[in-house]
């Protein structure tokens, strides 16, 4: 039965409106313009490809399209070596899909969703609650308004620890691996870990081996890095390096 728009979930789109909104604008702009002067011609078509790249990407991201945006996010879920019993916690958990994943798939473990939200992002705490009241697991799952740069939690509080394309964002940590220490920290010893970020990002997370030895370093038994591209159900041309091209998971036990 199809939901009403009551109850219709809602984990939006990784690839904003304002993407398709912008280019789309200011190319008809430059096509209006180019009528009185000739060169804004130019504008309009190198605006144009972006806008189509875009309309492209979020259609594909989108649960009408080719559903990567939720492909991708079950990397992280098909990635956990874990009995399922236990605390969970996913930072950074934007509008809740992730974790709500985590409730679905492990019924007897509770799950704690932290996230900044604020006005950047079309996310909510309210959001997230509605979201895990449609799935119903509310009653597993809470909410938590914090900084992935600094988590309200006791060392080793939780049995596993997820994340998925947050580490980046973190706008108070400059250098993003102290992000990844923090998230490590509320784990416990022999715990899992999966998380997913820009780790193929050399300027952010330097080499991949010298990552993972830095890992291993704070105490982890076991850590791998996966690249996200490689997975067979991203197309050629969402594989770019400004798109999916640097993502990667890092796994494993502490």
């Amino acid at each position: 039965m199809k939901k009403s728009p009551e109850e219709a979930l809602d984990y939006g789109n990784w690839v904003p409106a304002k993407f398709l909104y912008i280019p789309a604008s200011l190319s008809l702009l430059a096509l209006a313009a180019s009528f009185f002067f000739l060169p804004c011609l130019a504008a309009f078509i190198l605006l144009c490809p972006i806008f189509l790249y875009f309309l492209y990407a979020r259609r594909k991201f989108s649960s009408r399209g080719g559903k990567v945006q939720e492909k991708i996010l079950g990397l992280v879920l098909s990635r956990l070596d874990w009995g399922g019993v236990g605390r969970a916690i996913d930072i950074g958990c934007g509008n809740g899909p992730l974790a709500i994943g985590l409730a679905r798939k492990y019924p007897k473990a509770r799950v704690v969703g932290v996230d900044y939200w604020g006005a950047r992002w079309d996310y909510s705490k309210a959001v997230c609650e509605r979201n895990a009241r449609i799935e119903k697991v509310d009653d597993r799952l809470s909410f938590e308004k914090a900084s992935a740069s600094s988590l309200p939690f006791e060392d080793e509080s939780f049995d596993l620890a997820v994340s998925n394309l947050v580490f980046h964002e973190v706008v108070d940590t400059k250098d993003k691996r102290e992000v990844v220490k923090e998230a490590l920290r509320v784990v416990r010893k022999g715990g899992r870990f999966v998380f997913q970020d820009l780790f193929l990002v050399r300027a952010m997370y330097g080499d991949v081996e010298d990552l993972l030895a830095l890992v291993r370093s704070w105490g982890v038994q076991r850590v791998e890095l996966i690249p996200t591209k490689d997975s067979p159900f991203i197309p050629s041309w969402l594989k770019l390096p400004f798109m999916v091209g640097r993502i990667g998971i890092i796994a494993g036990e502490k």
